[in-house]
């Protein structure tokens, strides 16, 4: 999938709908106060790092040159973007108040080191987005390899994921979720606003924590 067309879903009533759901979740599980730093891990296109920049330092790592460039044409010059493995983070540890990252760790072939690295590098509080196995997106978007730009992702389900923080500095662990109809219609809508979000069936799944 092409950068500019990964970004444009954003701008479909579905994706919109979406993006905006998740941002309103990750943005309060963060607590960011004006002026933090963020770093945002396989920031991709930068649709969440955007929306953070009228108030925060962000900077955005992806493994990929192209969709990086895509992002800095399309984003204010305040964010910084930078090639990289999320892996091996290229940052001293606790350089970023908070960190971020959604949908991404699911194409990493070591998720337990990215986590053990988004966790060494933050200094305050982060959030990782998983997509969930559990959920109507799963049944939708994630079976026989998955489709579009869900194609070759994993998907969890949300008893695994605390397993990736073990022996990790780390307290407060809160799983929540969002996105529990995935179609974007008025029902799917006014779910959302209905659902509480620490049930674990939405189709994103997001474990927030704070660095001790």
């Amino acid at each position: 999938m092409e950068p500019a067309d990964y970004d444009a879903w954003y701008d479909t009533p579905r994706g919109r709908w979406i993006g905006e759901a998740e941002f309103k979740l990750v943005s309060g599980l963060l607590a960011a106060k004006p002026g933090d730093s963020l770093l945002d891990v396989g920031c991709g296109t930068g649709w969440f790092a955007r929306r953070f920049a009228d108030r925060l330092q962000v900077t955005g790592l992806d493994p990929d040159a192209e969709w990086l460039a895509w992002a800095r044409a399309h984003s204010p010059p305040a964010i910084r973007w930078l090639e990289g493995d999320a892996r091996k983070l290229p940052f001293p540890d606790a350089s970023f108040d908070h960190v971020l990252s959604i949908a991404a760790l699911c194409f990493v072939e070591d998720e337990r080191q990215a986590v053990a690295e988004i966790v060494r590098v933050a200094k305050r509080r982060f959030v990782i987005g998983w997509l969930n196995r559990a959920s109507l997106l799963y049944r939708e978007k994630g079976k026989g390899g998955g489709s579009g730009a869900y194609r070759g992702a994993r998907w969890h389900a949300a008893a695994e994921l605390r397993t990736f923080f073990a022996g990790l500095p780390v307290r407060d662990l809160k799983l929540r979720s969002a996105i529990f109809l995935p179609s974007g219609s008025r029902l799917a809508r006014c779910v959302e606003q209905c659902t509480p979000a620490v049930l674990p069936w939405g189709g994103m799944l997001l474990l927030a924590g704070e660095k001790t």
